[in-house]
């Protein structure tokens, strides 16, 4: 479990996150919602330790993160950030592998080259290994750079959670292989020892995948709760300044946002 608690950040006097306190259960998928500049990223990078706090504790488990060392954190907490630059040429199983980092000295071990080989079948992989990521589609690396994240903590721990955090997950990639990709972190993060956070946009895919969402304005919580409890009317028109309604499909039990 994450808890945050009291969490404050700011830049100069501006207040970006304004005393959050809230939890993240594991075996669920949390996604947080809110127009640009609600501090949606902020909170994210805070909770992930990206940020330092200004005030507050964020702790995973009962540890206080601010204590962990940064190669400890690693082992045990993989963040795919908005925009992921390489700078020099890299062959795609070589930029998966660099999830594995963390776990292994100057040389990766037989069950990392296994790791790999298993995320890169999992997001469909195969026909990218042997090219240069930078010969890569804006969606192909973003494709490369989720099987990065993942293999840093594919492989259960004995003593501990794994921590997942994506920010905007979902920017080069397309209808199809938006649906695919939240349709593999939702079953991920079903697993009974994983915490998975994350910042969307799109309030159809965060209705139709989360199990529950944190709705932030103005830096601070405005509503938490299933999509249900969260994305009402009222709340939708505080926080995004639109009319809206939440159609339910009684076949599948997926939810639908309309915006009139």
């Amino acid at each position: 479990m994450i808890s945050a608690s009291h969490v404050v950040f700011r830049a100069g006097q501006r207040a970006l996150v304004d005393d959050v306190t809230t939890q993240f259960e594991p075996g669920r998928l949390h996604l947080i919602i809110g127009v640009n500049g609600a501090g949606k990223s902020t909170l994210l990078k805070l909770l992930s330790r990206l940020l330092r706090l200004s005030e507050g504790e964020v702790s995973y488990g009962a540890e206080d993160i601010s204590r962990w060392s940064d190669l400890e954190l690693a082992r045990r907490r993989a963040v795919l950030s908005q925009s992921v630059e390489v700078a020099f040429s890299l062959p795609v199983r070589e930029l998966v592998m660099m999830g594995r980092y963390p776990h292994f000295g100057t040389r990766p071990k037989s069950s990392d080259e296994h790791i790999v080989d298993e995320v890169i079948r999992y997001f469909d992989l195969a026909e990218f290994v042997g090219r240069d990521y930078g010969t890569l589609s804006g969606g192909e690396k973003q494709r490369v750079q989720f099987a990065r994240v993942l293999a840093q903590i594919w492989q259960p721990t004995a003593s501990s959670s794994r921590y997942l955090f994506l920010d905007e997950p979902l920017t080069f990639l397309d209808i199809r292989h938006q649906m695919d990709f939240m349709t593999k972190i939702r079953e991920f993060a079903l697993r009974p020892d994983v915490v998975t956070v994350g910042v969307v946009h799109d309030l159809n895919l965060a209705s139709r995948f989360a199990d529950r969402l944190l709705l932030l304005h103005e830096g601070r919580v405005l509503a938490d709760g299933t999509p249900e409890a969260v994305l009402t009317s009222d709340q939708v028109r505080h926080a995004f300044g639109v009319t809206s309604v939440l159609l339910s499909n009684p076949a599948s039990g997926q939810t639908h946002l309309v915006v009139e």
